[in-house]
């Protein structure tokens, strides 16, 4: 589990994380307060499906029946607590500091857009047609790219249990990531034997935050300069 190490500057508000954590508190709790049957109509309908968007002609029937919207709505679904829990944490851990540093707006757009672009990923990459894909976890994977662009110099807690008690220790962030981002790679491949995780989703998301942080980033130097004469 990794801990973001806080600094001691003077954090502004942001909203926009707390916004999502929330909403996908609300949609978990929603789906999961439905009849069964209610339960697995509105995943099939709103999850993306897998073998969809292979070629030109399901692009064009996609928008024409409004489904390339699931890649968007299938962010807000979840299979599980364990699958919501896990993408809930790395939300906060990793969401709070890049909205500090894009402003939430920015956040938003790389949660919804680097999610969709994960989800599309998998659903090219899964070869069985129709296989959903639900979760959060490609946005968080764009969260955690945005992160390490934004901040490479950063390290994280990683939490150690040692007998009864829970030991800090801080690592270079790019030195987890990284790790993480390998691990993402190689379960690209053998990952199928061990669980129906979309790991391709997770390294698009990832790839995408990435590029979007250093946009901004550069965008965000660009307007300060221009505040300040320069």
């Amino acid at each position: 589990m990794f801990v973001t190490i806080p600094g001691r500057e003077r954090i502004p508000f942001r909203w926009a994380t707390p916004a999502l954590f929330s909403l996908l508190w609300l949609s978990f709790i929603t789906v999961e307060l439905m009849p069964g049957a209610e339960q697995r109509r509105l995943l099939m309908e709103w999850g993306a499906l897998s073998g969809g968007l292979a070629s030109p002609d399901a692009w064009v029937q996609s928008m024409r029946t409004g489904s390339v919207w699931r890649l968007f709505t299938a962010l807000f679904l979840h299979a599980d607590w364990a699958h919501l829990l896990g993408n809930l944490v790395f939300l906060l851990i990793f969401g709070l500091p890049a909205e500090r540093t894009m402003g939430p707006w920015r956040l938003l757009v790389l949660f919804l857009f680097g999610g969709a672009v994960a989800n599309l990923a998998a659903v090219i990459a899964i070869g069985t047609p129709d296989r959903l894909i639900i979760g959060a976890s490609g946005a968080v994977s764009a969260l955690i790219g945005a992160y390490l662009a934004l901040f490479p110099g950063a390290k994280l807690g990683v939490v150690v249990p040692l007998g009864l008690f829970l030991q800090f220790v801080k690592v270079p962030a790019p030195l987890l990531i990284g790790v993480w981002a390998l691990l993402q790679l190689v379960f690209t491949f053998i990952g199928p034997a061990f669980g129906a995780v979309a790991w391709s989703a997770h390294l698009a998301g990832f790839a995408f935050g990435g590029v979007f942080a250093l946009i901004a980033r550069a965008g965000i130097a660009r307007r300060m300069r221009r505040r300040r004469g320069f």
